[in-house]
């Protein structure tokens, strides 16, 4: 399990790493994330999961760009079992689904296809491409679903270089706060 001191070592260590071919940092691309879920009014948890969404990028380690390189990281599972002590479903499941968010918008709207950049294009296709109906249908019914896709919209947004945002250390408290209502679902033994 992973401490949030630890998430911030993480962004502090390797946030300075290239996001995928685009012109900002991860640490950059997190936070216009988690800036971008303020902004629209996103509750605490949708705030940390946009925060969080690819901080499996940096704990794998493949590089700057693995898709250029035909690699898929798996970066949406790889840091759930380091989460999951630390933060309820509706943190953990946006990140988990984001991914197939990308590959459900791509099924049911073509012009969002048209515009990914050219690093989302060669993930799209390691991820398993666009939906079918069918996928694009079940992925629709899953619970988190709705919340996945508007990360991925902020995730989709949050490229732009030289965008102000907080401070990782202002979204401490976040991070803080969704880790206090997972706690209080432990059960409390005396």
């Amino acid at each position: 399990m992973l401490t949030i001191e630890q998430i911030c070592h993480l962004f502090e260590k390797g946030g300075d790493r290239t996001y995928a071919g685009e012109p900002v940092t991860q640490l950059e691309h997190a936070l216009q994330s988690a800036a971008l879920a303020q902004q629209a009014g996103a509750d605490v948890e949708l705030v940390c999961a946009a925060l969080l969404h690819d901080l499996g990028h940096l704990v794998n380690d493949k590089g700057d760009t693995p898709t250029a390189r035909g690699i898929d990281d798996l970066h949406q599972y790889c840091m759930l079992p380091l989460l999951r002590k630390l933060f309820r479903p509706a943190v953990l499941e946006p990140i988990r689904l984001h991914v197939e968010a990308k590959r459900y918008l791509c099924a049911i709207d073509f012009e969002y296809l048209l515009h990914l950049s050219a690093d989302s294009r060669r993930s799209l296709h390691l991820q398993g491409g666009v939906f079918t109906p069918e996928q694009a249908a079940e992925f629709s019914r899953k619970p988190f679903a709705q919340d996945a896709l508007r990360l991925r919209a902020w995730d989709d947004r949050a490229k732009m270089a030289r965008m102000k945002t907080p401070a990782l250390s202002e979204f401490v408290p976040v991070m803080q706060t969704c880790a206090a209502l997972k706690a209080a679902e432990q059960p409390q033994y005396s």
